[in-house]
């Protein structure tokens, strides 16, 4: 069963770099069981009321909160197995 993943940030976020890198580590990792997706919240609102982001990075997993603040790659990948 394929996982999706989603990644919410902003450009003017921190920490967001360290999300996104640790979720490129995963797809590398995991390959084809994920389905990776990058999301600004300023160009994703609809997603963002969706999930009730208050704070970036937030990682969404299967349409649940996973993490709010960057994971590290072995945390993130260990959760989407």
């Amino acid at each position: 069963m394929v996982k999706k993943l989603e990644v919410f940030t902003s450009q003017s976020c921190p920490y967001c770099p360290m999300a996104v890198e640790a979720a490129k580590k995963a797809k590398e990792e995991l390959g084809d069981a994920i389905e990776f997706e990058h999301l600004d919240v300023n160009e994703n609102m609809d997603k963002v009321r969706e999930y009730q982001i208050m704070s970036v990075p937030t990682i969404v997993i299967d349409g649940e909160v996973a993490f709010v603040g960057a994971p590290d790659a072995e945390e993130l990948i260990a959760k989407l197995r």
